[in-house]
Order: C-alpha cells, then sequence, then structure tokens
C-alpha cells in the first residue's frame, strides 16, 4: 500500500512528498481510513510508529474535506503530555498541511505558570489546530482566553503519560469545556486501568487497534558496564575514549545534571550539548538541529526532553542514570535502532543496581552481557560482577578513539513568550 491509495488533496500529498514519507506504517494502515470515515479511534501503540502522522494526516484531510476556515475558531484540539510532544504534534500539522493554510499552533508550559505560555494570546481565535498540554491549558480556559466552543475533534495523544503525570482532573475539567458531538481519538503505550476508564468516558463506539512493538530493537546491542556512582563521570570519559561512534545520546534524571555533565565533556574537548525541558525553543531547535546535523556529536538528555528526538545518526545510548522502569529504557534504547540500524545500548550500573539490571536482562531476553575497561582506573575497588544469569558474555575493551571537535555547550535559559 502507499499514501495515494488514502486519495488526499493534492495539498497534502505535496506535504507528505516533503517530508520523504515513501509508504504507510501499520499504525497509519490501520488509523488514517477510521479517521477519515469519521469514526473515534483508540490506538495501543508505541511511540516512534508513525503514529503522530497517522491522525495528522485524516485530520488535514476532513478539515479540508468540510471547507474549515483556516483561521479560526478552534475546530481541532490534541492533548499531549509536554512540551516536547507538543511540539513535535505541532511541527507536524505545520510541514504536512503547508500547502493548505491551516493554521495551528502551540500551548505549553515552561516551568512558569505565567510566563510560560508559549503563544500569543491574540492568535488563539486565528488558530484551526491547537495543540496543547493540559495544564496550561485549563489555565487559559479559567482564564476566558481560549474558545473551545467549536472544537469538533479532539485527540488525547500518550494517554497513558498524561494520567501518570496526575493530568486526569485537568482533563475532565477541559472536556466539560467541549461540544458533546465530537470526533475523539485516543493512543496509548499501555493500557493500565486508568486509560481504559478515561477511554470508556471519552470513546463511542471506538475502531480498537493495537500495533505490537514491546519486544526489544533486535538490531541493538545491550552492555552493562558496572561503575560506582563516584566514578560515573570518569568512567563515561574514558568509555567515550574506548568506542568509536558516530552519534552519542548520554541519559541522566534531571536537567541540573544534563548541563553539568555536558559542560564537563566539552571541558574535556568533546562536541557536547544537554537537551533539557527547561530550554527556550530557539535553544532546542540549536541544539536538535546541531546534534542532527553533527555539528554536535554527544548530546546529554534527560527523558521528556529526548522523548520525541529521532536521529539516524545515533550509535550509542548510554544509561548513565539507571532507568526507573524497563519502559524507560526501551524507549532509551529504541534511539540506536532507528530504522533497524545497528546501535549500542550501554547501562552503568552500581552495586545497589543490581535488581533493575537483572529485570533489564530477562526483559531482553538475555542479551545483555558486561564491559570492563582494560584502561580504567577504578581505585583498586574490583567492580561487582553483574549476575551470570543476565549476562551472555563478558566484553573486553576494544581498540579505537572517538573524534573530538571543537569546543561548544548550549547552555540552559528560560523560555520566553
Amino acid at each position: 500500500m502507499n499514501f495515494e491509495s488514502f486519495c488526499f488533496d493534492s495539498r497534502i500529498a505535496s506535504g507528505i512528498r516533503a517530508t520523504g514519507y515513501s509508504a504507510p506504517t501499520s499504525v497509519q494502515v490501520k488509523a488514517i481510513p477510521a479517521v477519515l470515515e469519521g469514526c473515534d479511534v483508540f490506538g495501543l501503540t508505541q511511540s516512534g510508529t508513525g503514529k503522530t502522522s497517522a491522525f495528522v494526516l485524516p485530520i488535514l484531510q476532513r478539515l479540508i474535506t468540510a471547507e474549515a476556515p483556516t483561521r479560526g475558531p478552534i475546530r481541532v484540539l490534541v492533548l499531549a503530555p509536554a512540551r516536547e510532544q507538543v511540539l513535535k504534534i505541532h511541527e507536524k500539522f505545520i510541514s504536512l498541511g503547508k500547502q493548505t493554510g491551516i493554521r495551528c499552533s502551540a500551548v505549553f508550559g515552561d516551568g512558569d505558570a505565567e510566563s510560560g505560555i508559549q503563544i500569543k494570546l491574540k492568535e488563539i481565535s486565528r488558530v484551526t489546530v491547537l495543540v496543547a498540554t493540559p495544564d496550561r491549558l485549563l489555565e487559559l480556559i479559567n482564564r476566558a482566553e481560549v474558545d473551545l466552543s467549536h472544537v469538533d475533534t479532539l485527540v488525547v495523544d500518550e494517554a497513558d503519560t498524561q494520567l501518570a503525570m496526575d493530568f486526569s482532573v485537568e482533563i475532565k475539567s477541559i472536556l466539560a469545556k467541549l461540544p458533546l458531538k465530537r470526533q475523539n481519538l485516543m493512543f496509548s503505550a499501555t493500557l493500565p486501568s486508568s486509560v481504559s476508564t478515561l477511554s470508556a468516558e471519552i470513546l463511542h463506539d471506538p475502531k480498537i487497534f493495537q500495533i505490537a512493538n514491546t519486544a526489544p530493537v533486535e538490531t541493538v546491542k545491550h552492555i552493562c558496564c558496572p561503575v560506582p556512582i563516584h566514578l560515573k563521570q570518569e568512567f563515561l570519559k574514558a568509555l567515550l575514549e574506548d568506542i568509536e561512534f558516530e552519534s552519542v545520546l548520554v541519559f541522566v534524571r534531571t536537567r541540573r545534571w544534563a548541563e553539568r555533565l555536558a559542560a564537563r565533556l566539552v571541558k574535556a574537548g568533546y562536541n557536547a550539548v544537554s537537551l533539557h525541558g527547561d530550554l527556550s525553543q530557539s535553544k532546542r531547535k540549536i541544539v536538535l538541529d546541531g546534534f542532527k546535523s553533527g555539528e554536535f556529536n554527544i548530546m546529554v538528555a534527560t527523558d521528556l526532553a529526548a522523548s520525541s528526538l529521532e536521529c539516524s545518526s545515533i550509535t550509542h545510548v548510554i544509561n548513565y542514570d539507571m532507568p526507573d522502569t524497563f519502559e524507560i529504557y526501551r524507549h532509551r534504547m529504541e534511539k540506536a535502532g532507528i530504522d533497524g540500524k545497528k546501535g549500542v545500548a550501554f547501562l552503568f550500573a552500581a552495586d545497589e543496581d543490581i535488581a533493575q539490571v537483572v529485570e533489564i536482562g530477562k526483559l531482553v531476553e538475555g542479551r545483555l552481557s558486561v564491559h570492563h575497561l582494560d584502561n580504567f582506573d577504578y581505585k583498586g575497588a574490583k567492580p561487582e560482577p553483574v549476575l551470570p544469569e543476565v549476562v551472555k558474555k563478558k566484553e573486553r575493551s576494544k581498540p579505537g578513539r572517538a573524534k573530538k571537535g571543537n569546543k561548544r555547550h548550549i547552555h540552559s535559559g528560560k523560555g520566553s513568550v
């Protein structure tokens, strides 16, 4: 099947060609016809499956078919959990709908409830599609600065993440402001009871489909590196010297550590940069463009900030901080296996992380090996062996050094309106 099978308007077809799409993914094959028919939809699918385009394309088509005004009122409302997801969806509407004239804007927070709304309020009345985080949108609703009375399509994306972030109250408050007659689309990576309950409240006789994508990426090699917590920074630099890479994505838990670690890598001579939720939109664009172009070959990021990152040059993912769940680990390591390319996922593990290492080892079906650096000074403390039942073999250090480049680091900054 190809995209011509959906008979999209020529203006949308132009956007599809411009983005380089060749054939629809499984989720697009299932979702697009259902959305075009006007049905409610529930999709159980992971990120990275083409899910965003699966609802953006048919929504654009329905707006064109209905001859909806291109400059308001708001006809389509998309709820997403955080700024990164909001921006990704917003950018997809802009790129795919470039020739349609349909206007889309984004509302999201930037840490400050008053100054963090990233949209000029006067523009809201002139857009047809609004993508927003529930908390910031509810602020606008409570201040009577947004009119949702004309919304006829609602999308709740990453529903499980939104509910895990305790947005259930905000979502229900927003639902109360929408017309009862509307098309509802919901997407979720998992199906906890909270998502089932919300879907029952929102969806009416929905088309339901599931795209299996829960197995670990087969092209990614999983390696555990036992290292004491106080030596992780030095170990990271030693590891970067030991491997040959094109681009490396390093995951940490907090914004502060993303900045600090990136700065220390820059000081060591690497082209490193940090990505986190406190970067302004302009600095985020500089960081992402620089990483994708190769200007920066090491990115230190938080999970949420990097959730929508897609960069085919990533050859290695380093779990500097242990992921809290296997689902987080899976999302991280998939960044090194985009488009079926081979990659490596390193997992830094201290003594207290053994239980999580065991669990990850089981879930990657025993494909977790252990790696010790021959040239690294463990300060006389021999690393505790990773439990043999979760590792396949012991990896020894390999020759080869990564290329270094000019020092450059984009520091954090507060967003502005």
